[in-house]
This record gives structure tokens, sequence and C-alpha cells, in this order.
């Protein structure tokens, strides 16, 4: 056996090349097509007495060569000492031969590949003459999402709400930084003013329930959300999925992970089958109908996201 080489946090992000990001889900999402791809749906262990619970998230990418597993832990004990209580890392595997290629620490790779997935998904689902993006939320994953999506279009107007980002380190960091000064951020007193007229909507938070209202979004728009994967959370009212095309990463998993579509389907407000595509479908060539409504992204993290970033980092 070879030595397994083992990537810190600090080391991933010094060796991750964003511009290769992109083309390496595209690649993963389209062998969900072809075959090359197999995406078993997520697992969640969970620990007794309420001291926390894991997740993982595997997959395979013959394309790559490679199979996996992201392990990704929320662990009362390193709350109560003061720590971040979720941890992650990715381990690959050779398809041909089983020997480990890479261990790496996987949590700052989770916040790229959730904002490259939403970035695929504005690629090929927002209007091309689209101008104004309204993002809610200012934390790390809000930042990476303005990272890939701000130069899909060429946007005149960007908006950001959080209720913490007037005057805060997450202003600092977006102005100058993530976006260029001479871009038109602005910064929007309520979430409603951020939403309405805008082109596309980045739903950016960790909340569980609804951070916009339906009537908010225009008619052309596009809403991308993410939440979180505490059960039932949604960032959309689950009653208003019918009001939207709706549209998710992988239709085989999406469906019993997002809390909006399990609680709507449990009140029987709205079917898994009226989903449009997913990125698998989009990325092999389905072209959406002209769109009369606004059209819903939810993305709910599949292992073959981290898997396609993390092969970035083999040697």
């Amino acid at each position: 056996m070879t030595n397994l080489p083992i990537l810190d946090e600090a080391e991933v992000l010094v060796a991750l090349d964003r511009g290769r990001v992109l083309p390496a889900l595209e690649t993963a999402f389209a062998g969900l097509v072809n075959g090359r791809s197999v995406q078993p749906a997520q697992t969640v262990t969970v620990f007794p007495d309420g001291r926390g619970d894991c997740i993982f998230y595997p997959g395979a990418l013959l394309d790559l060569g490679l199979i996996g597993v992201k392990v990704s832990p929320y662990l009362s004990d390193r709350s109560d000492a003061g720590l971040s209580p979720v941890t992650a890392y990715t381990l690959l595997l050779s398809a041909s031969t089983g020997e480990p290629l890479l261990l790496c620490d996987s949590y700052a790779l989770t916040t790229i590949r959730t904002a490259a997935t939403t970035a695929l998904a504005v690629q090929h689902l927002s209007r091309s003459d689209a101008k104004s993006l309204a993002v809610v939320g200012s934390g790390k994953v809000a930042r990476e999402h303005l990272r890939f999506v701000v130069g899909l279009r060429e946007w005149n107007d960007l908006r950001v709400y959080s209720p913490r980002a007037a005057g805060s380190p997450e202003r600092q960091e977006l102005v100058g930084r993530v976006v260029p000064e001479q871009s038109q951020l602005s910064f929007s007193p309520s979430a409603r003013s951020a939403v309405e007229g805008a082109d596309v909507v980045l739903l950016c938070t960790s909340s569980g329930s609804p951070v916009i209202e339906r009537p908010w979004v225009a008619e052309s728009a596009l809403v991308t959300s993410i939440s979180t994967n505490s059960p039932g959370a949604h960032e959309i009212e689950p009653a208003s999925l019918g009001s939207y095309d709706v549209y998710c990463d992988y239709r085989a998993t999406a469906p019993v992970t997002a809390g909006e579509m399990t609680i709507a389907v449990e009140a029987g407000e709205w079917s898994h089958d009226r989903i449009v595509a997913d990125l698998a479908e989009l990325a092999t060539g389905f072209v959406p109908k002209e769109w009369t409504r606004p059209r819903f992204f939810r993305s709910t993290g599949l292992g073959i996201e981290d898997l396609a970033i993390a092969h970035l980092l083999v040697a």
C-alpha cells in the first residue's frame, strides 16, 4: 500500500483550483445519466441521548476511477467543549485496485461544493439576460455562493440581506474580496426588499423554516435553496412548491431529503413526479421549456459532489 496523502483544511484550500470545480461537477452529474456515476441515498446514524448524529455521503465516479465516502458527524460533546460540533472528512479509493488515494478534511470542501452545485443550477436555469441577483444570508456559504455565481451573468444589481450583515466582518469580506468594489453591491434592510424584482434569488441560510414568501418572487425568477440536514428543514413554504417549476440536484434522492418536499408530499400538496429535471438531466442536454412561472432549485448535497471535488486534490 502506498502512503496515504492526508490533507487538513488549510492544505485543501491552498491546493484546490476553483476553476476546475464546475467542470468536475458537470462530469459527475452527467455520469448519473450514462451510468458511470453511482449515487446512493445519504445515510444518517442518530446517536442515543441526543448526543448528535453522523451523515454518510457515499458515491462512485467510474469515469474518474474512484469510489469514496464523506463522513460528517455532528457531535454534542464538541459543542459542549466550545468547538464546532460539525466535522467532515472525505476518503477516496481507487475503483480498480480498492487502495486508498486520499483522506482530506472536507469541511471547507462542503461549503465549496454546495456553492458550486448552486452555480451549476444558475448556469442552466437562470435567464441569459439576468441582471439582478439577491442573496439571503452572509456567512461562509453565502460568500462562497457569490464567488461562484458572480461571473456567470452580467449582474448590475447585487443585493444581500442578512440580519447580521450591516457593519459586520461578513460585509467587509463581501465588499472588495468576494465581489469587486465597483460592482453595485447593496445591503437590503429586509429579505423582502432584497428578493422583490430580483432575477435570481440565492437562499444561503441554515434556517429550518421559511425565510422568504412566494408573493415576493418575480414570475421569471430563479430561486435556489440549500437549507440544512435537520429533519424537515426548509427555506420556502412547502405549500408554495406547486407554484414553482421545481428542479433539484438528483430526483432519486431530493424528494426524501429536502424538508419542503417531504412536508408538501405528506400534506398532499405536491408530488415528486412534478420535478421538471435534475442536474444530471441538465448536464446532458435537457433544456428547460420557456418559463412562465418562477423556477425553484433545491440542492440537498450528494456524495458524488464531494468526491468530484476531492478528486481535484489527488496528485
